[in-house]
């Protein structure tokens, strides 16, 4: 696929009006090069810092390729785009072509329905996204200075790509705000949904966080941090070189049960937790709890520029409020540690709302082919986005904040 785009200039100041604009399509991350893709993915990490987010990185999307996460029979088939100006890279998005609508958590399993029912073919579809993650990123990337000309290139060789091979849609799935608004403006049908995602407010330890609360939360948690701590074993936040090769043996036993549990079997495969330990375990912080001498539970976590994403939770044992202790006040205390922003503790479940994390917008986009089908998810799409406008709201006020903190926390 090819384009002319007067749009935007090279960083240099030249004119590109004219330039040869190519949008190819990638079966392989292998296909392009780790700096390249980088170039794009997370060019704030060029200085040896970390990236925004791990997630669109290549040696994370290649983990999930080369373990066997995603490809044939996963419902995950990499269509990687690469936007190409006069043989330079300057765009790339994460594209797979899906067969169901799991893994997404931003689901359509109710369009999937409808568009069947009215006689269409709604798999395969066109999915921009980061496979099982549930995290906001950037989604369409790009080189600095290329911004406008990437993501229009990158936006209209999705759809070409779709309205070609007569797919039914084209999804866009946790994607920036900015982004979310940039879609819209080109066309696309934007799409707000929420989660829960603790701030800090430069706390100078846990107990400071603690004093913001109403008391009766307050207490709450000091109760179920103990409670936790008491279930006869140590919990141990480990990162980088601290993880070791057995602490994975640990977590696949956990990862498999909670995967069985809610999916039926789990998403990731063995070697991308071993594949991911040898490129990636610099960008993780594991929670370990044991027992005489046991692991019994875990929790990982990725780390970003300023963020920690919650992703995976697993125990082979029950304990009273282990899964609070490990999920989310480790992660607030590591967040404090490090000075992150924030802490995003991934999709669904309001009772992180007492424990300190509240409901945060979050953002999608949509390409639907039958404009008939595609009006009718607009419309939907607006009394949606008023629904969720008024939950935040409300869900915010019923926070576990002191009145006089709640203002600072929106």
């Amino acid at each position: 696929m090819t384009d002319q785009s007067p749009t935007d200039q090279r960083p240099d100041g030249q004119d590109t009006s004219g330039a040869t604009v190519a949008v190819n399509v990638l079966t392989s991350i292998d296909q392009i090069a780790p700096l390249d893709w980088d170039a794009c993915a997370c060019p704030e990490a060029a200085d040896g810092g970390r990236p925004n987010d791990p997630f669109t990185t290549w040696r994370f999307l290649h983990a999930l390729e080369a373990s066997g996460s995603v490809g044939r029979g996963t419902g995950w088939e990499p269509r990687y785009l690469v936007v190409e100006v006069d043989g330079q890279i300057i765009a790339a998005a994460p594209l797979y072509a899906k067969g169901n609508s799991q893994g997404e958590y931003i689901f359509d399993h109710s369009w999937a329905h409808a568009y069947e029912n009215a006689g269409g073919r709604y798999y395969p579809k066109l999915q921009i996204a980061v496979p099982f993650t549930p995290a906001t990123g950037r989604r369409f990337l790009t080189r600095p200075g290329y911004e406008t000309m990437g993501i229009s290139a990158l936006v209209q060789g999705a759809v070409q790509l779709g309205a070609e091979n007569g797919l039914s849609s084209l999804h866009v799935t946790f994607c920036t705000e900015a982004e979310a608004i940039a879609g819209e403006q080109m066309g696309l049908l934007r799409r707000t949904t929420q989660q829960f995602h603790w701030l800090n407010r430069g706390y100078a330890d846990f107990d400071a966080f603690l004093e913001t609360l109403a008391s009766r939360k307050r207490k709450a948690i000091r109760k179920e941090r103990r409670t936790a701590q008491a279930f006869g074993g140590e919990i141990r936040m480990l990162t980088g070189d601290e993880i070791e090769p057995e602490h994975w043996d640990s977590f696949w036993r956990f990862y498999q049960d909670t995967g069985a549990r809610k999916w039926g079997q789990p998403y990731l495969t063995r070697e991308f937790f071993e594949i991911a330990h040898e490129t990636m375990r610099g960008d993780m912080a594991m929670v370990m709890a044991s027992r005489d001498g046991m692991d019994v539970a875990g929790a990982l976590n990725f780390i970003g520029r300023d963020a920690l994403y919650g992703r995976y939770w697993g125990c082979v044992e029950d304990h009273p409020c282990l899964h609070f202790e490990a999920c989310y006040y480790q992660a607030i205390d590591f967040a404090i540690a490090h000075g992150l922003g924030r802490v995003e503790a991934g999709a669904q479940g309001e009772h992180k709302l007492a424990r300190g994390y509240l409901p945060m917008e979050t953002h999608s986009l949509h390409w639907i082919a039958d404009r008939g089908f595609a009006r009718a998810v607009e419309s939907y799409l607006e009394e949606e986005r008023r629904a969720v406008g008024e939950e935040i709201e409300i869900l915010t006020d019923w926070g576990p904040f002191r009145k006089e903190n709640r203002k600072e926390q929106e």
